[in-house]
Order: C-alpha cells, then sequence, then structure tokens
C-alpha cells in the first residue's frame, strides 16, 4: 500500500483529548476572566492539547525554563511585548512582574485573548511571590478582564501544594482545574490503524496512553520490529526516556528502579516488594508515597474495600500504572548490559517475544474494564454500574465486577488472553466462583481467540454474554 502525504497528514494530526478541549472551550465562552489550572505528568500531551486549543484564537504562549527570575521576566516581556502592545513603542520590558502581569488586561482591550504560561512551576521557582502578585492581580483587575489565563505544570506535587492548596495565595482562584490523565485505549489504538485489533492491544500494553511513546511506534512496520528498533536499541527516544524522567523527577533513582522493577515483576504486596528490595519499611513507605503521586504506580483495591481499609497504608496491591514503565522494568532495565552491547534482537528472541502475551494479558483485563466503561456510558448494560474493579478474596478472584449504586445487581467478567478459544469447562469454571448469591448477577465473558461452537450454545443457555476482540474496537 502506497503512503503518499495524506498520510503523513494523519499521523501528525491531533488524536482524541474530545473531553479535554471541550472543558476548555466551555471555558473560553465563559463570561469575565477565566483562571484555568491544567497539570499532569511529563509528556501526557499537555502543550499539544494547549497549542491545539490555541489555534484559532487569539493568544500567547509562553514556556518557563529554569532560569534565574531576571532573565524568565524579561523573555516573558518579549513574548508580551511582540503582540502590538501599546506599551512596546516605550519600553523593551516590564520593570517587574506586576506590571508584566497586569499588562495582560491592556491586551484584552480589543477581543478575548489565551495566555498561557506552560511549565509555571519553573516561574515560582525562580520568584515565590509570583502566586502573591498574580492573586492580587486577579483579584483586582483581570477576573473582571476578558483574558483566560491558563497555568500549566507537569510538577504535580509542585502544584497540588504550592498552587492548588488552602495556604496558597491562588486557592480559590482557579474557574477551572484539569488534571490530564493518560489517554485511554480507544484514543491510544487511533495512533495505528492499520494494526489489527490484537496488535493495537498489544502496542496500548506497552505503550499505554502517553501520546509522546504512541508516536514513536509507527504502523508501517511489524510490532516486533517497532519493539526492537525504538525501544530495545540504543539511541532510540523511549530507550532512555524511562532514566530521563526518574532523574528530572526524583534523587536516589537507583533505589527508585529497585522499586519499580520489583512490582513490574509482579511483587504487589508491601511485604513481597520489602523482601525483594530489602528496604526499610518505613523508607520504602516514602519512596512508594512519592511515586504514586507521580502516577508511576497505584495501590489498587477490591472493588468491595470499603474506606477503612483503603486507608491503612498496610494494605492494598501495588502496581504500574504506567504501561510503558512496566514493559521497560520488566523487560529493558534487567537486560540493560546485553542491549549496552547492541543485542536487541537476541533480547526480543529470547526475553520478550516468549512473554509478550502473559505481559499484555494484564492489559487486556484494563481494556475490557474500558469497554464496559464505555458501553456503561451508553446505557447498553444490563443496569448502570457506578463501581468497577477487581474483585479478591482469601480464595477466589474475580478480573472484572461492577456494582449498581444500591450494591443489588453485579456484573462479572472473565478475561481470558490466549491462543486457544474458550470452551464450556472455561465457562463452568466462571460460574461456579462464589460471588453473594443473593443480588442479580449478569456475566460476561472476554475471549482473545473466540470460543468454541459448544461454548457459543452453553453461553446462549446460561445467559452469559460473550465477547471477542473485533467487539472490543
Amino acid at each position: 500500500m502506497s503512503r503518499g502525504l495524506g498520510d503523513v497528514y494523519k499521523r501528525q494530526m491531533f488524536i482524541g483529548r474530545e473531553e479535554e478541549l471541550k472543558f476548555l472551550e466551555d471555558r473560553y465562552n465563559s463570561a469575565d476572566g477565566q483562571l484555568v489550572v491544567l497539570y499532569g505528568r511529563r509528556r501526557v500531551g499537555k502543550t499539544e492539547l494547549l497549542r491545539q486549543f490555541c489555534q484559532d484564537k487569539e493568544h500567547i504562549f509562553y514556556t518557563c525554563t529554569e532560569i534565574i527570575d531576571e532573565k524568565q521576566l524579561e523573555a516573558f516581556s518579549q513574548r508580551l511585548l511582540e503582540k502590538n502592545h501599546q506599551a512596546a513603542k516605550y519600553i523593551t520590558r516590564f520593570s517587574d512582574w506586576e506590571q508584566a502581569l497586569l499588562s495582560i488586561s491592556e491586551l484584552a482591550k480589543e477581543k478575548k485573548i489565551v495566555v498561557v504560561i506552560d511549565e509555571f512551576p519553573y516561574m515560582v521557582k525562580g520568584n515565590n511571590a509570583i502566586p502573591s502578585i498574580l492573586q492580587k492581580l486577579w483579584d483586582e483587575v483581570l477576573k473582571q478582564s476578558n483574558v483566560m489565563l491558563i497555568l500549566c505544570g507537569s510538577a504535580m506535587s509542585f502544584i497540588e501544594k504550592e498552587v492548588l492548596a488552602e495556604k496558597n495565595p491562588l486557592y480559590g482562584r482557579a474557574t477551572g482545574i484539569l488534571k490530564m490523565q493518560a489517554m485511554d485505549f480507544y484514543s491510544a489504538q487511533q495512533f495505528f490503524p492499520n494494526y489489527s485489533t490484537e496488535d493495537k492491544i498489544t502496542a496500548y500494553a506497552i505503550l499505554g496512553g502517553i501520546p509522546h511513546y504512541l508516536k514513536q511506534f509507527s504502523d508501517k512496520y511489524s510490532l516486533d520490529e517497532n519493539i526492537v528498533r525504538n525501544i530495545l536499541s540504543r539511541g532510540s527516544v523511549l530507550y532512555s526516556e524511562v532514566e530521563f524522567l526518574m532523574r528530572q523527577e526524583l534523587r536516589e533513582t537507583s533505589v527508585y528502579n529497585a522499586v519499580i522493577e520489583a512490582v513490574a515483576l509482579g511483587n504487589t504486596q508491601l511485604n513481597d516488594i520489602f523482601q525483594k528490595t530489602q528496604i526499610d519499611k518505613s523508607k520504602l513507605s516514602v519512596y512508594l508515597k512519592n511515586l504514586l503521586e507521580l502516577g508511576i504506580m497505584c495501590r489498587e483495591f477490591s472493588v468491595d474495600a470499603n474506606i477503612k481499609e483503603q486507608a491503612n497504608t498496610q494494605r492494598g496491591l501495588y502496581k504500574v500504572t504506567d504501561n510503558f514503565f512496566g514493559f521497560w522494568y520488566a523487560f529493558v532495565f534487567p537486560n540493560l548490559s546485553e542491549l549496552e552491547s547492541g543485542d536487541a534482537g537476541g533480547i526480543y528472541q529470547y526475553v520478550v517475544k516468549p512473554e509478550l502475551e502473559r505481559f499484555t494479558s494484564y492489559v487486556f483485563e484494563d481494556v475490557c474494564q474500558q469497554y464496559l466503561r464505555k458501553q456503561n456510558r451508553k446505557h447498553d448494560l444490563p443496569f448502570y454500574f457506578t463501581k468497577i474493579g477487581r474483585w479478591w478474596n482469601k480464595t477466589d478472584e474475580i478480573d472484572i465486577m461492577a456494582v449498581d449504586y444500591r450494591q443489588t445487581q453485579i456484573l462479572l467478567g472473565e478475561c481470558k488472553y490466549k491462543h486457544r478459544p474458550v470452551d464450556v469447562k472455561d465457562l463452568k469454571h466462571f460460574l461456579a466462583k462464589k460471588v453473594a448469591q443473593d443480588k442479580s448477577l449478569y456475566y460476561y465473558f472476554f475471549s482473545k481467540a473466540g470460543y468454541t461452537e459448544q461454548a457459543v450454545a452453553y453461553a446462549a443457555e446460561q445467559g452469559i454474554k460473550l465477547v471477542g476482540l473485533d467487539d472490543l474496537v
């Protein structure tokens, strides 16, 4: 199939983020000034989203860098004065931050203007008085003006603790707060229109929902080729991505490496992580807390866990939420010395490929959950659920459990990511799982390799809904 300019254009087109764009548009169309805080981990696509949003609007886009305060003010002044600013006739820079930020209202006299300050934490680190100055100007001038000011940042804990927290000057001033999350499977798979459903799921299992990672793969090449060229080969962007991010966000990277690797290899309980890493438990809890804050990890509880149980730091299962981090720590990190010697093909053939199906099977459960959420929004399920997740007790485990608000109806899901079709025995085993018998139960089965004829007939008898790979997309 020939690939012309149209295809290149399609690859570069902006994908997904409809909800986020709608959120920003709604704020833009509101009366009075708008102060929006948009934040999320690095590479999640914040800057791209804002550029897309600003495209057809009068705007100023300023990206802060880690420079001294005086230089930051000078660079910010230049961006403002470039914008046909009255003051540009008389000055080449503003004398202080108050003058610079106040001048934004001058630019909005004729029509609404969007002012984006990207990586805002760098500006504040250079001068910690900026939130107070901004608060004063917002209260006195800017909130009545025709300005939409967007403060954007990647340092999530900084934004939450230094900008949004109650003790800070800007507390309660924001007219919109958007924490950007990774894309879901449905947006991520749009990067690979020419892949089969199975390959789309595997690509998502490897790269997750981070646009910057998804862009590194191309569906012109097979998954095997993409993994070898773009992850396992020295010099590729994704080969060193995790180390780069870790050094940016954390000190003691060697300790964090040990913790994430332990979890990526299946040690999910606090005690298991301790056994694997031998890090003192009180210190280990701090390291885990920092990884939770960065969104690299999460703590998972059974869907029926109460608030008290979730508050207990000893409980819950730790899991790497970022698919790419999970992949990198499972396959790249333990084999760095071989990869450094240039044997990407060997590591793929003998380490990655034999394990890839098993690795993808965990993410497959997540994709099936997303499918059910999608059906739930469309009201295409037997009931509307308000909670969904995994369920387990001491003896049994269920891949997916969804529960309604009154907890009288339960949807149970089983996910099989194997090469062989699901047979009657699999379905009987699923029905035999012991869950609350006094509730209305609905059964959903998800299978990568389809179902035998006997299984289809048995499912129809028992009222089990069968979902195949192609149903998911």
